[in-house]
């Protein structure tokens, strides 16, 4: 039997959106903006059954998860919206996690978080069931550019949000941004930055807007096109972030992610190491054993999949829960563990870090032949100032090696690819 790595983090998908942003091409539900179990009242997981009915099934999908022996070192809700999620809610899917998984005492637990779904009581019970990194989708900081995104919170909700961080004093707290949006300026671009390193965040997500086919910006909007900035513009906001955050003490970490000394996100560097993970919910992607498995997208789907799973468990005769059983079996694989399919994987994770790829590493997992193939590749990157190939390490130059990174994947891709 192979001696695979055991997986020490976990994230969990929360769908639930009040809206759906027009950029967005995650597997979430709209829930809306009021509750009709409370009418009147601003919706909630407390006052949703459709919220309720999905926490019970993602609770009962942790219960089948295989066991690994090793506690979590890294817990993370992301969605969606899982500031929609009740105090209780939230505090009842930790618990199964804990139960069946084990979360370390120093474990990361981050929760993604919207500005206008939560208030301070709320923030309080995050923090007492074990959040302690928040991650707060602004996006932007200008009003027009909100409502072009459609975005349901305002500048205002942003700074109460901002307030009731610093008030609850969450250990660790980042803010998200998105360059290349219709109608942004370098101009506005240069102002949500400087905007942001006044409010001090320990983490910063810088992301170029992706235009996905299916979203209203896809059916709107085509690459490089008025009213989206033009490449050249996008470049350049790549640049000015790249040199705003530096300059203000941030570590560009990875390709778009800043984070002051000793803030970034454990959690999202484990994907970037491509080491194992378990994946929850609706939509979430596991890695483990060396293989990719997806969940079924859409609500309905979901929990189909996982009843058929908890029956058939549940029937098993003579054999105790857990055991023998493998919960990722029956989602769909995405990516079996094929050689060309793990150094792919390995290149195209490894080199979004600053410090990039260990020659060493390479060698040992896929041969020293193979390493030099892969220098060989990515030589004539060296003059242009994109890469640094060291005795050591391979590892994109910043921001030019970052921001031109898919060129570079496409000659690995098509040096190492199977078709």
């Amino acid at each position: 039997m192979p001696n695979f790595p055991v997986p020490q983090s976990a994230y969990l998908h929360i769908p639930f959106c009040r809206r759906r942003c027009y950029y967005c091409d995650f597997p979430i539900a709209v829930v809306g903006d009021r509750s009709l179990l409370a009418p009147g009242q601003p919706l909630q997981g407390n006052n949703s059954g459709t919220i309720a009915q999905y926490v019970e099934m993602l609770c009962r999908e942790i219960q089948l998860a295989p066991v690994s022996g090793q506690p979590l070192e890294t817990v993370f809700l992301g969605g969606g919206t899982p500031s929609l999620l009740s105090v209780s809610q939230l505090s009842h899917i930790l618990d199964r996690l804990h139960e069946r998984l084990g979360i370390a005492a120093t474990a990361e637990i981050s929760m993604e978080m919207d500005p206008g779904t939560f208030d301070l009581a709320q923030l309080q019970g995050y923090r007492a069931a074990g959040v302690n990194r928040v991650s707060l989708g602004i996006q932007a900081f200008q009003p027009e550019l909100l409502q072009v995104c459609g975005r349901s919170h305002t500048v205002e909700d942003i700074q109460i949000a901002l307030e009731l961080i610093h008030q609850v004093e969450v250990p660790s707290f980042g803010l998200d941004l998105i360059s290349g949006l219709p109608h942004q300026t370098l101009q506005q671009w240069q102002d949500s930055l400087e905007q942001a390193i006044v409010l001090n965040p320990h983490h910063l997500s810088c992301y170029d807007l992706t235009i996905e086919s299916m979203t209203p910006f896809g059916r709107q909007y085509k690459p490089g096109q008025h009213p989206l900035p033009s490449d050249e513009t996008a470049a350049q906001m790549y640049r000015l972030a790249q040199q705003s955050l530096t300059t203000a003490g941030y570590e560009h970490y990875e390709i778009s992610n800043y984070a002051q000394p000793g803030y970034q996100c454990r959690h999202n560097r484990v994907y970037w190491e491509n080491r194992p993970f378990y994946g929850f919910g609706m939509g979430a992607t596991s890695y483990l054993q060396e293989e990719r498995f997806a969940r079924p997208r859409k609500t309905r789907e979901y929990y189909t999949w996982v009843e058929a799973i908890y029956r058939r468990e549940s029937d098993a005769e003579g054999r105790e829960k857990g055991e023998a059983f493998s919960l990722d079996s029956d989602a769909a694989t995405l990516h079996s563990a094929s050689t060309s399919d793990a150094l792919l994987d390995t290149l195209m994770l490894g080199l979004r870090l600053a410090e990039g790829l260990s020659r060493r590493d390479l060698a040992e997992n896929f041969g020293t032949a193979i390493v030099e193939k892969i220098c060989r590749c990515l030589a004539p990157y060296e003059p242009k100032g994109w890469l640094e190939i060291g005795s050591d390490r391979i590892r994109l130059i910043d921001p030019e090696g970052f921001l031109f990174s898919n060129v570079i994947l496409i000659d690995l891709f098509e040096e190492f690819g199977e078709g």
